[in-house]
């Protein structure tokens, strides 16, 4: 994929003109976000979701596989597909004024999008995320018990509205696909996203919002993440994740 503009100047221009003068270091930032937008009948998906394996166990970053389902007519009907993840990825394709959407798609803190096989252009540009101001707004998802957390949200009034979203995950799946493009092929796949829902809606000032986990645990979901995003689509202001305990 061929870009006009490179990864940093294209951050650079999005803090510029949606947050105004940068302030943040990058010790301040929230972990970066990479959203791998991928199908189990895409042939060309694999290898980028053996790489988000790897990024899923970095400190620094919060790695989800969100499966889409417009692949699903060509044989294989996707088992984590999810009509959310696909709309979440057109969200992203209207902010990045993308003329279409594509799997494997990283997305990275929202603004901008990389080839998801393509891992040295993926680590350039996640070594430029982290030199930039963005997603340094503060956010903490912490479980108070086995049956609720608490999203706390910081203070930034000069910046945009945000939505706040709850995203559902599992941290590893392997599946044997019979049909489709990958037919006869096991793969594994990393913190897939099995349910996305919004919360709540962020205005600039400190936020606590609850989270029943009960429904959460009863699904047997792994954990939970925590996104503050720019109304509509746009930059990722801050997130944070919540590893679900064992239940005694």
């Amino acid at each position: 994929m061929g870009w006009i503009m490179s990864a940093s100047r294209i951050f650079g221009i999005v803090v510029a003109v949606l947050l105004g003068a940068a302030s943040a270091v990058a010790g301040d930032r929230s972990p970066t976000v990479v959203e791998l937008y991928t199908s189990q009948g895409c042939s060309s998906c694999p290898p980028a979701d053996r790489y988000l394996g790897k990024l899923a166990e970095r400190e620094d970053i919060i790695a989800l596989s969100f499966h889409v389902n417009y692949w699903d007519y060509i044989g294989w009907k996707d088992t984590f597909a999810l009509p959310e993840s696909t709309a979440r990825q057109r969200r992203h394709g209207r902010a990045l004024n993308a003329r279409y959407v594509y799997t494997p798609e990283m997305v990275i803190d929202g603004v901008v999008d990389v080839v998801g096989s393509q891992s040295h252009e993926v680590e350039k540009t996640l070594a430029e995320a982290r030199l930039s101001s963005l997603n340094s707004l503060s956010v903490s998802l912490t479980e108070s018990d086995q049956a609720s957390a608490t999203i706390r949200i910081g203070a930034k009034a000069e910046w945009p509205e945000a939505d706040v979203w709850l995203i559902e995950f599992d941290k590893q799946h392997t599946v044997n696909v019979r049909r489709g493009e990958n037919s006869g092929r096991q793969l594994t796949y990393y913190n897939i996203v099995r349910n996305i829902r919004k919360v709540g809606t962020w205005k600039g000032d400190m936020t606590e919002i609850p989270v029943d986990l009960s429904a959460i645990r009863e699904g047997g979901r792994d954990g939970c993440v925590v996104i503050v995003q720019k109304a509509h689509g746009g930059p990722i202001f801050g997130a944070a994740r919540l590893q679900l305990l064992a239940s005694n």
